[in-house]
């Protein structure tokens, strides 16, 4: 096995997957199987949305509101993660940073960026799976602070 900046590069393979499972999962309503991404007290942290969503079930109920809300606006909407930086944090923890964009469709118009962001999440092994303990969500046009 090849390590990379000290992460063996089938676990950078597996994280790659796991994100775009997510993407998919949530894209296409599998709100179940996106919140199973994330561990059971799982942390999702995002200044687009008032409160942090915290746990499998909260998890999951947000994941439908975003496929929910995207149906509403009779839209596809989806999320598009790019450059996934995958770093070493400690035993059987790493920190994964990449680019998210959240694209919309309208069905029969135009496509629209509807935000880009970073993620910052912090990745935990629970038996042979990674999965998110907390993600970190920070937008692009989010003033600078001083």
């Amino acid at each position: 096995m090849t390590d990379y900046r000290g992460v063996a590069t089938d676990d950078v393979v597996a994280i790659h997957q796991l994100y775009a499972l997510q993407s998919h999962f949530i894209d296409s309503g599998r709100q179940r199987d996106w919140a199973a991404t994330f561990t059971v007290d799982g942390e999702f942290h995002s200044p687009s949305y008032p409160e942090p969503v915290v746990g499998f079930s909260d998890l999951e109920a947000f994941a439908g509101r975003f496929y929910s809300g995207a149906e509403a606006a009779d839209e596809v909407h989806r999320h598009v993660i790019t450059n996934l930086l995958v770093e070493p944090a400690a035993e059987a923890e790493l920190t994964v940073c990449g680019y998210l964009q959240i694209v919309a469709t309208s069905r029969g118009g135009d496509t629209r960026l509807v935000r880009m962001t970073t993620i910052i999440d912090r990745v935990i092994r629970v038996g042979d799976e990674w999965k998110i303990a907390r993600r970190s969500v920070f937008r692009d046009d989010a003033p600078r602070k001083p």
